[in-house]
Parts: structure tokens; C-alpha cells; sequence
């Protein structure tokens, strides 16, 4: 009698703000045209917002930076595009281990483990990405840490600490770190306080400090009103105990049997939105306690793969000392499959 097949372990990796571009245009036409009724279901929720459906703005001729990027609109088109993707992996060669995702992610995670249904899901994204739909509250800026071989550079991380100091210690000015992004720090401030920052770090590959557009200040106290107001608007009834294990931006692990509903929801409402979100600690803990065969990162888009190459170097897993490492493991026997990425799809669904 034929033995069958052992499944691979997977660990899947939610998308965060920043990864539908231009060249994801049309995402959910293109490759889930068959799951009309998931993307109608986000858009009967938006029209009585009274918001543009993401039907269209998937559908739109041109890619829009001011209506694409926009809170409101992102976040459900990203979340639409991940979910779908996440329900498309092949079941029969891939065992979902856990679950982890990179800041607005996290709520994606949340939907994707099944700690929210999807009712719940639109309703907790939806009105967390439409929260400053007013005006953005502070903004963020991302910088490297790494040298080119995408290994830590002390040096760097020095500067980042000092020029912190630096510019809080001016008037009027605030900023935190927001994000720990692999090879990279987001940080998140007030616009003073930014601006400060941005003549305070060396310019480094022509490009950073850089700005990153319509994003507000997240995971910063800054957003503490955001924290009160969301916790005001949302109930805690939307959350249930996920059915596959849940890594957060603290690298807890919330385990199916003896996770907290309560918790869970003042962690995401609360803490989630004031506190530093440390995605490289979440890929560590993930690692190391679920090993898993592969990574699988949702689309859309595929830039989060090289944030999780660079934490996989800081751990040296797999023997990974380097960039060139990385990239050739990746032509073997690929160890991070990006959804976003026609050839690596391939393997997943």
C-alpha cells in the first residue's frame, strides 16, 4: 500500500499598508475572479459607509497613489487580495502551522487564524483603516539597518538610537520607533518631529530616510485617541479563540485552546496600536517554535519577502549568513514563497 505524502509545514505571512501598488492593479479580477461573492460581500458593507467599493478601485484604468494608498481604501482591497490568496494554498500539500503578519497584517492574521469571521473582519479593518479618514495623524519613515549583504550594521543601529534622542529632545518634537521591519526601522512621529529626524540620519542608497506616503503614525502613543476611540466603536464580542496559532507584533503566541477572546481583543485595540510593532521578533518566535518547511507570504504585492529574508539572516536559520545566501537558497529549493510572485504562486496553490 503507497504511503501518502507527508504535508509541508507552513507558517503564512500576512501583508501589511504599503503592498498593493501599481503593479497589483487589477489583483482580485486577475487571479480570483471566481470569489465575486467574498469581494461583494466587503463592498455591501462600504456602500453603507458610503465608501467606493473595491471592486472598482481594483478594476480602475490607472493606479491612483492619492485613492489607492488612502486608509479606507487600502486597507479592505489588501485585506480582500490576502484573504483570498490565503483561502486559495493547497490544503492537500500544505499543513497551516500558524499564523503572523506585519502591522495592519496583524488584523489580517486575526481573520485569516480565524479569530474573527468575516463579517467581523471587514467591520474591525474597515473601520480601523477609515479612522482618519479626516486627516492622518503624524506619519511614518522607514531606514535601513543593514549593510548590503543584509546583515546588521551596529554602527547604523547606533545612529538610528542617537538621532531618536536627538530630535526628542527638541521642542515640539515626538517619534518613536513604529515598526522593527527585518532590515529595516519605521518610525512613527508627528511632523515636526520627522522632519527632524530626516535631516538628524545620513542619507544612505539615495533613497532613504524615506517618507512613506498617507501613512499615519502607527503603533506609537500618538495614537492613543485612535486606541480609545476604536475600543469605543468596536466590541469585544467580535473576537473568538483563533483555530490556528497567532503570532503578534510582541512575539506572543495565542494558542487555539487557551487563548482569551478579552485579551486578544485588548492586545489588537490596544496595545497593537500605542506600542512598537516588532515583525522581526514575530518571524523568530514563528521559526523557532512552529519550524516551518516554508513561508508562505500573501499577496498582494511581494515587498514583505525581503523583510522576512533579513530576519531569517539576524537568526542565521537555515545557515543564512547573507543576502547571497538567501538568494541562493531561493533558486534551489525556495524557503519563502510569495504569493505575489507568479513562479512562487505556483507552489502554493
Amino acid at each position: 500500500m503507497s504511503q501518502e505524502k507527508p504535508k509541508k509545514r507552513a507558517l503564512v505571512v500576512c501583508p501589511g499598508r504599503g503592498t498593493y501598488n501599481k503593479e497589483d492593479l487589477g489583483y482580485l479580477q486577475r487571479l480570483h475572479p471566481d470569489k465575486k461573492d467574498f469581494v461583494a460581500s466587503i463592498d455591501a458593507y462600504r456602500e453603507q459607509k458610503g465608501q467606493v467599493s473595491i471592486a472598482s478601485l481594483d478594476s480602475a484604468e490607472q493606479f491612483n497613489m492619492r485613492s489607492h494608498t488612502a486608509g479606507e481604501n487600502a486597507s479592505a482591497l489588501i485585506y480582500a487580495c490576502a484573504m483570498l490568496d490565503y483561502q486559495s494554498i493547497n490544503t492537500d500539500e500544505y499543513e497551516i502551522v500558524a499564523v503572523t503578519g506585519n502591522s495592519m497584517g496583524w488584523y489580517i492574521a486575526l481573520a485569516a487564524a480565524g479569530a474573527l469571521s468575516p463579517a467581523s473582519a471587514i467591520e474591525l479593518i474597515n473601520t480601523m483603516g477609515s479612522m482618519m479618514t479626516n486627516g492622518v495623524i503624524g506619519g511614518q519613515m522607514i531606514y535601513p539597518i543593514t549593510d548590503e549583504n543584509w546583515v546588521v550594521d551596529l554602527q547604523m543601529l547606533n545612529i538610528c538610537e542617537q538621532a531618536l534622542t536627538t530630535v526628542n529632545a527638541k521642542q515640539d518634537c515626538e517619534v518613536h520607533v513604529s515598526i522593527k521591519l527585518g532590515g529595516y526601522v519605521v518610525f512613527g512621529g508627528n511632523k515636526p518631529g520627522l522632519k527632524a529626524l530626516e535631516q538628524a540620519l545620513p542619507k544612505v542608497q539615495d533613497r532613504y530616510p524615506m517618507n512613506l506616503f498617507n501613512h499615519a503614525a502607527f503603533h506609537t502613543p500618538l495614537l492613543n485617541e485612535i486606541s480609545e476611540k476604536a475600543q469605543s466603536m468596536l466590541s469585544p464580542s467580535l473576537f473568538t479563540a483563533p483555530a490556528v496559532p497567532l503570532i503578534d507584533g510582541l512575539g506572543q503566541i495565542w494558542q487555539p485552546y487557551s487563548c482569551d477572546p478579552r485579551s486578544l481583543y485588548n492586545y489588537t485595540l490596544g496595545t497593537q496600536v500605542v506600542d512598537t510593532y516588532d515583525f522581526t521578533k514575530a518571524i523568530e518566535v514563528s521559526i523557532k517554535e512552529f519550524a516551518p518547511d516554508k513561508l508562505i507570504v500573501l499577496g498582494p504585492g511581494a515587498t514583505l519577502g525581503g523583510a522576512v529574508a533579513q530576519s531569517l539572516i539576524q537568526q542565521n536559520w537555515l545557515g543564512l549568513q547573507s543576502k547571497k545566501d538567501f538568494i541562493a537558497l531561493q533558486k534551489t529549493d525556495p524557503f519563502i514563497l510569495a504569493m505575489g510572485l507568479e513562479a512562487q504562486r505556483s507552489l502554493v496553490v
